[in-house]
C-alpha cells in the first residue's frame, strides 16, 4: 500500500461498527432508566391513589366532620356527624395515619364505603393522599438524571415533588 493511499473499507468498517455498538448502549441505558422512572411514577400514583379516590370522588359517599377525641398509635377517633344526604351519624369512626390531627379539634372527613375509616377532605385531604406521588417524584428525579443525563426534566420532576410534599406539609397544619 502507498501511503498516500485512503484507508481502506475493512478500517471505515471497524469504526462505523463501533459507533453502532455505543449508539445501541446509550439507547439500551435511556431505555431502562426510563423504564425505572415510569415504574417509580406508577407506583407513587398507585400508592396515592387507595386514597385519594376517596377524597377526590367524594360524590355519593358519606362526608361529614369529625370531632376528635383520643388517639392511640397511629389512628384516632372521634364521633361522626353527618354533613352529606344519606350519611348517618355514627359514634366512632377512625383516621388513620393520624397526621397533624389534634385532640379535641373537628375535621371534615369522607368515610370509605363500608367502613367505619375516616380520610380527610378538603384541599388538606388530596394533598396529603398525594403525598406518595411526591416522593416518587423525587425519586424519579434522581433516576433521570443520573440514568438518562436529562437534567432539565430531572429539575422539573424533582422541584414538582418538592413543591407537593412541601403544599402537603403545609395544608395539614
Amino acid at each position: 500500500m502507498i501511503p498516500a493511499m485512503p484507508a481502506t473499507s475493512s478500517t471505515a468498517r471497524k469504526g462505523s461498527a463501533r459507533q453502532v455498538s455505543v449508539s445501541a448502549l446509550r439507547f439500551g441505558r435511556l431505555a431502562a432508566m426510563g423504564a425505572v422512572a415510569a415504574l417509580i411514577l406508577f407506583a407513587g400514583v398507585w400508592g396515592s391513589w387507595g386514597t385519594a379516590q376517596h377524597v377526590m370522588l367524594a360524590k355519593g359517599r358519606e362526608a361529614g366532620t369529625v370531632r376528635v377525641t383520643g388517639c392511640s398509635g397511629s389512628t384516632c377517633a372521634g364521633p361522626f356527624t353527618p354533613v352529606s344526604a344519606g350519611a348517618r351519624a355514627r359514634a366512632r369512626v377512625e383516621l388513620p395515619e393520624s397526621v397533624a390531627v389534634r385532640k379535641g379539634q373537628t375535621y371534615d372527613v369522607v368515610l370509605k364505603p363500608g367502613t367505619s375509616e375516616a380520610v380527610r377532605s378538603g384541599p388538606a385531604g388530596i394533598l396529603y393522599a398525594w403525598v406518595p406521588l411526591g416522593g416518587a417524584l423525587l425519586l424519579a428525579s434522581v433516576v433521570v438524571a443520573g440514568g438518562m443525563r436529562l437534567t432539565r426534566v430531572a429539575w422539573v420532576l424533582g422541584l414538582s415533588g418538592v413543591g407537593l410534599l412541601t403544599a402537603a406539609f403545609v395544608a395539614v397544619q
